[in-house]
């Protein structure tokens, strides 16, 4: 069988593919870090441009097996362009160029190997964008490991640094094993249906004989795990405040967000397009995992003293609130995937945002793993009054209170989505959760307006590219604070 390509739906991630290859090459040769950096946030603007006319145009498929070889119905394709997936790649592409940016100065102060540490970057961005157009398990599983592996790697560059050497083997482990326990589940569901294709999953599982249903619901439950452990849910979440804490922080900004928005796509994907016969086992399942997630993310964030430990937890918090909609099970999912879609939207900017602030703001102490206690923060509005807003701004957006509208909306979106589906018992304990989240933010932001201590030299964000990231990153919550709207409209349309 020879199977045509579809090479403008696979745009995106083959330019990254290409330019990660030449990157390589191209620092065996010498060439500048400075250059390269800018090489590569050239091929991820480059991508970005290529993505953006396929979210207006018609659904494009690749990789598809022909239905007159199976014998019945339309064919089963592996890769798939819709706009749902490209909404995704949109987010993940625009984080992927924030993480570029956040990673110039980076590289140079942590003694970073350029070469190496772009290649692993867009291979990771590769395997993203992959994630969230693969419509077979397969293609999933591939696609996941080709986003975790370069990952070990980029938290481990800092060779000098034994804090990072040990982040990226517990980040290592903690993903062999999730790997390992997805793998078994797609052979569950395998066996079960004798399906890879989730357009052919779906029909079999409404199907399947009474004997099989153990098997399969097992299966299904396991391959959640794969994407519990991306995105950072209990029980699988023990990584991230160590990796965050030992990686580089462009490197954990990139975890919180493009590893996490390529791993709610795979949820939502699996869970809408090959499990919905079976949302009446994974809907609980997936419901007490959001519970205890953003229960146990906001529980340890009130107890943490530094900003990358709380940003840690914090996210880790805030996966739970995306997960809640999902909870619903097959009732009502595409309003609960459109929520998990918008919250997630929002959550990259106001949460890039807080990351280019920190990044700056430790840099501007001198200490590459060093100091970033919340204590250090004290006063900076009266040394930097624009970044201490900035700053204050994006924390008052991730605990959802005026002005920060993006962020109640997108928390009044997944609780609607939430109470919709009939899980009351879980919009009530994500309602608790959102005040406890209040005390930490806030304490956090009421930090940056008091009076001055710490280092009389912390007192701006250093280097174009930084100012420049948070001066965008603002700029768009200011204006989806105005019209959060634009974010569910644009997903509601798609989903």
């Amino acid at each position: 069988m020879i199977q045509g390509i579809d090479y403008a739906a696979v745009a995106p991630p083959l330019i990254l593919a290409v330019a990660a290859i030449g990157l390589l090459l191209a620092d065996a040769f010498d060439v500048p870090r400075r250059v390269l950096g800018l090489l590569s946030g050239a091929a991820v603007a480059v991508a970005l441009a290529a993505a953006v006319p396929l979210a207006f145009g018609d659904r494009r498929a690749t990789f598809c097996v022909p239905a007159g070889l199976r014998g019945d119905g339309p064919p089963s394709c592996s890769y798939v362009a819709d706009q749902f997936t490209m909404v995704f790649q949109i987010i993940v592409l625009a984080a992927a160029l924030v993480v570029v940016l956040l990673s110039l100065r980076e590289i140079t102060d942590s003694r970073i190997p350029a070469g190496e540490f772009h290649f692993l970057l867009l291979a990771a961005v590769v395997g993203a964008l992959t994630l969230v157009a693969a419509r077979d398990l397969i293609l999933l599983v591939v696609a996941l490991e080709t986003l975790s592996l370069p990952v070990f790697a980029l938290v481990a560059l800092r060779r000098y640094d034994g804090v990072a050497s040990e982040a990226a083997i517990k980040l290592f482990l903690v993903s062999v094993v999730s790997a390992a326990v997805m793998l078994f589940g797609v052979s569950l569901v395998y066996g079960a249906t004798g399906a890879m294709h989730l357009d052919r999953i779906a029909p079999a599982l409404e199907n399947l004989p009474g004997t099989l249903d153990p098997v399969a619901g097992a299966g299904i439950v396991l391959v959640l795990v794969g994407f519990g452990f991306k995105v950072a849910a209990v029980p699988f979440h023990f990584w991230a405040p160590d990796v965050y804490q030992g990686a580089p922080l462009p490197v954990a900004a990139f975890l919180s967000v493009v590893s996490k928005a390529a791993g709610f796509a795979g949820f939502a994907i699996v869970l809408s397009l090959g499990f919905p016969a079976y949302g009446h086992i994974w809907g609980p399942v997936v419901g007490v995992i959001a519970a205890l997630t953003m229960t146990l993310g906001n529980l340890m964030a009130l107890r943490q003293g530094t900003a990358i430990r709380l940003l840690a937890w914090s996210s880790i918090a805030q996966s739970g609130y995306m997960l809640a909609p999902l909870a619903v099970g097959a009732n009502r999912l595409p309003e609960a995937v459109a929520a998990t879609t918008a919250y997630m939207a929002l959550y990259a900017v106001m949460n890039l945002g807080a990351f280019a602030v920190v990044i700056g703001f430790r840099r501007r102490l001198g200490a590459v793993g060093g100091w970033d206690s919340l204590a250090d923060y004290q006063g900076l509005g009266r040394r930097s009054p624009a970044v201490a807003a900035a700053l204050a701004f994006f924390l008052i957006c991730l605990a959802g209170l005026p002005p920060g509208v993006m962020g109640l909306f997108a928390k009044v979106v997944v609780f609607r989505a939430t109470v919709a589906g009939g899980v009351t018992w879980l919009a009530v304990i994500m309602a608790l959760n959102t005040v406890i989240g209040l005390y930490y933010y806030l304490k956090w932001a009421v930090r940056l307006f008091g009076e001055p201590s710490g280092p009389a030299y912390a007192t701006a964000v250093p280097g174009l590219p930084l100012r420049v990231v948070v001066a965008v990153t603002a700029a768009g919550a200011i204006v989806l604070s105005v019209a959060p709207q634009i974010v569910l409209q644009a997903v509601t349309s798609v989903t």
